[in-house]
């Protein structure tokens, strides 16, 4: 039998042991509560750490481990709509990353518009891509039907929208399905705003639209069916700003968009200071890496984006730096710098290094190969630039480089 002694004092440190604990939890609740109070603009859901943990995974590109802990994440909260959105967004990301599309020299320009390319999506991802939006939209219209003035739910469900018109945009060269649901994202969004109008994470789809709208001629306008829509460029970048100063589920995104429309404008000092300041907090994001070298090599520094390319390069050899990261990308970006630079035969072999990479797209590949040709041809090594035309337009896969490809078999690419 324990001495009396002992058992007062095993008492004792029990008892403070649930002393402590007691306190532990009472704080974890004050915090909780605390969190809320200091943002009461935002879903509970997107304060909590798992979310948190799930974006980090996400923001260094590993979208496996970001799916895995946003789909726990949805299974505990099976009737939000935001649970929902966030497992649709990393879905998307990824097969985007997968197609090569997250590389924003595809878009930044209006040349993207008229692009043939085919996006093959396997069918079980689009059909995973429509349950979830249409999951969410029908999540949040239930909240709506029982509260009409829940912000939270009408930025989920125009979250929803606006995720699902930059998949169909990007993928199927959907311009008029988009602008239409993006649309509508846009009066979700205005809708949060009408009920709380510190609601910041609603800003970025105004703000997307809004310098969207402004940036299309009115013709275009007129043939997507969005008349009457208002747009200002600067407005909607200052609305991204505000969403990127103080929103919480999309400052990062909201970055990423004012950095490719102030690309897309060609204000590149202002782009690549946004883009810089994402590579720092993210050095483990190899699109961020990427799109500085491309902000560097837009602005018109041809030895500097060399320099940048490189460095990428360097890190991706570093084991574990970057997750998965497609150097096709840097490879391509690198070679057409080259070019710039007439470094004729470097940009040559950098366009078959970016062919190379086993996980290239087989449209970025083609693109690649008949660059390389070009290169060959003002090199004068025809036979060389032969084999990559034949590649380049060879048939079955993509054909958006085919008839140049079959161009240049006939008659040598001269520069002009």
């Amino acid at each position: 039998m324990m001495p009396t002694s002992r058992r007062t004092v095993f008492y004792l440190s029990s008892r403070s042991l649930r002393t402590i604990l007691g306190s532990v939890l009472v704080l974890l609740t004050a915090v909780t509560s605390l969190r809320a109070q200091v943002n009461p603009h935002t879903d509970p859901l997107n304060l909590t750490p798992e979310v948190r943990e799930a974006h980090i995974h996400f923001y260094n590109l590993d979208y496996d481990g970001a799916l895995s802990r946003f789909e726990a994440i949805q299974r505990a909260n099976p009737q939000n709509p935001m649970a929902t959105n966030y497992v649709l967004f990393t879905l998307v990301f990824r097969e985007l990353y997968h197609q090569d599309l997250l590389d924003t020299t595809y878009y930044a320009h209006d040349s993207f518009l008229t692009s043939k390319r085919n996006v093959p999506v396997p069918q079980a991802t689009r059909d995973r891509i429509e349950q979830l939006t249409n999951q969410a939209i029908a999540q949040a219209d239930q909240i709506i039907k029982q509260n009409p003035n829940d912000a939270n739910a009408y930025f989920a469900r125009g979250y929803a929208k606006g995720m699902h018109a930059s998949f169909i945009t990007l993928v199927d060269h959907s311009y008029v399905g988009a602008a239409r649901q993006g649309l509508s994202s846009r009066q979700d969004s205005e809708q949060a705003l009408r009920i709380d109008p510190n609601y910041a994470d609603a800003k970025m789809a105004v703000g997307i639209q809004q310098f969207a709208v402004a940036s299309l001629p009115r013709i275009l306008r007129i043939m997507i069916g969005i008349t009457g829509v208002t747009g200002n460029k600067e407005k909607g970048l200052d609305l991204l700003r505000e969403c990127a100063a103080h929103g919480t589920v999309n400052p990062i995104e909201c970055r990423t968009a004012l950095s490719l429309f102030l690309r897309h404008d060609a204000r590149y000092p202002e782009a690549l200071a946004v883009q810089h300041g994402l590579a720092q907090d993210y050095p483990h994001d190899y699109l961020f890496r990427l799109e500085e070298a491309n902000l560097t090599k837009d602005k018109g520094d041809g030895p500097g984006a060399i320099a940048a390319y490189k460095r990428v390069l360097d890190d991706a050899r570093k084991p574990g730096f970057f997750v998965d990261p497609r150097l096709q990308m840097t490879y391509f970006g690198l070679a057409d710098t080259q070019r710039g630079q007439n470094l004729i035969a470097d940009a040559a072999q950098n366009y078959l290094n970016a062919a190379a990479q086993p996980k290239c797209s087989d449209w970025l590949k083609r693109r690649a190969q008949l660059n390389a040709g070009e290169m060959f041809d003002l090199l004068h090594q025809r036979d060389k630039a032969v084999e990559q035309y034949k590649q380049a337009s060879a048939g079955g896969g993509d054909q958006s480089q085919a008839d140049t490809a079959r161009k240049y078999l006939k008659t040598p690419y001269t520069g002009s």
